[in-house]
Formats: structure tokens, sequence, C-alpha cells
């Protein structure tokens, strides 16, 4: 590594270049992806069965129980989020983003919980398009960034594939828009930083970790970007919506929220076992034949620190710049995914779509070159649909998810960038003229 990087030219997208067309213009390629998606998915979960001899539809069943805490919320029923059936585990902004569809559901009259009742469920004529519309924030803070990052349309059009792919396992398949908001909002978070708009990147983060608490491993990797004087305001931002939400909840429902919220139960008799399974400290067996999460999940987060540090000590040897150079913020994304990455590693029990959020920034990171994007769109897109094997053997359906991961982030990884996230740090008193903020 270089003790000084040299100065970089930007070759980011002009503002002058973007700014006259029409949003729907400039966003048409993830719009497509989220009609595709939306097509795709209720045709797949309708008619698809029927490939199989089967009459039921083949809907997420994780879905409606989210939904019922959605509507609990709604009605201001704080005091049910963490009581069966809505079996949350995450914050508040999990309801919170489904809000929307479930006072659809009040002004139509259908229930949540009657939707994963039978086997034509006509609740998921309007969840489903809605939740995967709501999950498509993922695909639209991915083009932001390619077009900030100045990438062609070819290498664009094939992004959105690639991503919207992805999306599937998380909104289609198991019905977690959830993950897919937070992960967005991450990557929004993300592209304001570079923008030396750190108060914005600050609520943004917020928001996401309000939704999903998954995105703390991202943290340790943002705050490394942020300038030291202003972390503080930074921190205090970004964790106040988690805080006011949760806090609510908590006042209304103390136990169950704490409970929920520490234990982190999962269930690896329904889901995939990992390895960790039979490591105790890391997952403690619960009453009622789960595993808690939390352990495991705690040490993802202390590890994630570990890429905070390795950023930070890249940031600090370069000249810094108010505006990010493209490689700096390349390479933020590779650490932003490989934090998210230790999640799946050291996870007891997992399930499906938890390998989607690495790949989701990866593929943003690899968009810029053909050789890092086309085989990490490979690598992604066998991942996604590997993942969905039921195998048990908790050595045999773990070791090659972690390995695809690993592949993702090797072919990813931005290899000529030179301290190229050092040069992400502006110059004392930059920052503040470019996002106005104390």
């Amino acid at each position: 590594m270089h003790d000084r990087a040299p100065p970089v030219t930007s070759t980011l997208t002009s503002p002058s270049r973007t700014a006259g067309r029409p949003w729907p213009l400039r966003r048409i390629l993830p719009i497509l992806g989220v009609v595709g998606l939306i097509a795709i998915g209720m045709a797949g979960t309708i008619w698809g069965p029927l490939y199989w001899s089967e009459s039921a539809w083949a809907v997420p069943d994780d879905l409606w129980a989210t939904l019922v805490a959605a509507q609990r919320f709604l009605r201001l029923d704080l005091a049910g989020l963490y009581i069966a059936p809505t079996n949350l585990v995450s914050f508040p902004g999990t309801a919170v983003i489904l809000v929307p569809v479930a006072a659809i559901f009040d002004l139509a009259g259908l229930s949540a919980q009657a939707g994963s009742q039978g086997a034509h469920p006509v609740e998921w004529l309007i969840a489903g398009p809605c939740e995967v519309a709501i999950s498509g924030v993922a695909l639209f803070a991915a083009d932001a960034i390619a077009e900030h990052l100045g990438v062609s349309w070819p290498k664009r059009l094939l992004l959105a594939a690639a991503s919207a792919t992805a999306l599937w396992n998380v909104s289609v398949r198991w019905g977690h828009p959830e993950d897919a908001v937070a992960i967005g909002l991450l990557m929004y978070a993300i592209l304001a930083l570079s923008r030396s708009r750190t108060w914005r990147a600050a609520w943004l983060a917020g928001a996401a970790l309000a939704v999903q608490p998954l995105v703390l491993l991202a943290f340790p990797v943002l705050a490394a970007a942020v300038e030291p004087r202003r972390l503080p305001g930074f921190v205090a931002r970004a964790a106040t919506p988690a805080v006011l939400l949760l806090g609510a909840a908590a006042a209304a429902n103390w136990s169950a929220t704490v409970h929920a919220i520490t234990s982190q139960p999962n269930f690896p008799t329904i889901d995939h076992p990992t390895p960790w399974i039979y490591l105790g400290p890391l997952a403690p067996h619960l009453s009622n034949g789960s595993v808690a999460a939390g352990p495991a999940r705690a040490l993802a987060v202390v590890l994630a620190c570990g890429c905070g540090l390795v950023v930070w000590r890249r940031m600090r040897v370069a000249r810094p710049t108010a505006e990010w150079s493209p490689e700096a913020l390349v390479e933020l994304l590779w650490w932003t995914a490989a934090a998210l990455t230790l999640r799946s590693v050291f996870e007891p029990v997992m399930v499906s779509y938890y390998v989607w959020p690495p790949l989701a920034v990866a593929l943003v990171a690899a968009s810029r070159d053909w050789w890092r994007l086309i085989p990490t769109t490979a690598t992604a897109t066998v991942l996604t649909f590997l993942s969905q094997e039921s195998w048990r053997n908790p050595w045999v359906w773990w070791t090659p998810m972690v390995t695809l991961l690993g592949l993702t982030l090797f072919f990813s990884w931005p290899r000529t960038a030179r301290s190229a996230t050092a040069q992400a740090l502006p110059e004392p008193g930059e920052e503040f003229a470019a996002d106005g903020a104390p």
C-alpha cells in the first residue's frame, strides 16, 4: 500500500449531463427491473406451482406475520408489535415500511392473517406487487450509485438485471422487503457520504437501521469514512430513528420487545443449521427448540469493526479531497459488502435470503468494469438459486454458501485501487461547505 495516493481525476458523471433528464428516464432501468420482477414473481407464485403438480400458490409465508405487525402499527397498537402471530424479531421499522400495504388492506376489508390461510389467498394479489415495489428501493439505490460513477448504460442494464434476479430471493421468495429497504437506504447513505453530505448520510443510515438492524455490520465502515470531528453528530443522528421506534415499542410492552430483540430466536429444525450450531456459546438453545442468534450476530458486529479499522487506516494516509474519487466510493462499497458477509459466515441458523445483502452491494461495487461485473453477476445468480436447496446437513449447505460469497467478494474487489478510500476524507472546512450542517 502506498503511503500517499496520487491525485485522482474524478470521472464521475457530470450533473449537467443528467440533471435535465426526467426522473423516469434516468431511472428507467430499475423501473423496468421492478416491473419485471413483479410480473415474473406473481406469475411464478400463482402459475409456477402447476409445473410441480401443486395447486396452492407459492406465496412467502413470512410476509403475512409482518403485515399483521404493520396493521397493528397502523392502529397504534404498539403493545402488539412483538406478540404472536407477528414473529417480529427486528426493529419496528420492519412493520413501518408495510404500513401503506396495511392501509390498503384495511380499506379493502382484508386481513393479513387470512393471507396465511387457504391455497389461493386473494390478499397476495395486493401484497405481492406492493412489497416487491417497496423492495425496489435497493434497485434504485444501485442505479443511482452507478450513474454517479459514470457507469455506461450497457453495464447499468446488466447491473439492474442481476440485482433484480438476486432481489427475487428476498422479496418474492421469502417476503422480507425490510432487508431490501434497509440495504437500499444504506447504499443511498454511502452515496450521500461520497458527496460529503454527512448529515444526510447519517439520517439515511439511521432509517436503514430502524428498518433492519443487519446494517449495524456496515456502521464501522461508514464511521471510518466520516471526519472525526463530525463522528459524534453522525452517530447521534443515525441512532435517533431506531431509538425512538424501539423506545415507543418497549414503553408499550417492555417484556415482549426486550425478549424479541435480545434473544433473536431462530429454528434449526425449520431453517438451515450451520456448523456454529455445535458451539454452545454462539448458539444458546432456548426452551422452544430454537436457538438464540444474538451472540453470533454480536460477534459479527465486533469483527465488522475490523473492516472499519482497515478502511480508517487506508483513509488516513492519503491526501484528502472534498469529493470522493470513483475508486474511493467503489472501495468503500466493497468493504461494506465484506462486512455484511460476516452475518452469513457466523450465523448459527440461516435462511436462504440471508445471503442477499452482500450480493446487492458487491454487484454495485463491480459495476464499472465488465471483467468484474460479469463474473460477479454469474456468482451472485448461482448463489441466489443454489441457496434455495433444502440440504439439512450443516456443512453441506453452509460451505458452498460461504464459498460463493467469498468468490463474489473476490470478483468484485477493485484491484486497481491504490489507497483510494483515503481520498474520501474532506479537507477541514470543505465538508461544512458541502452539506451546510453544523
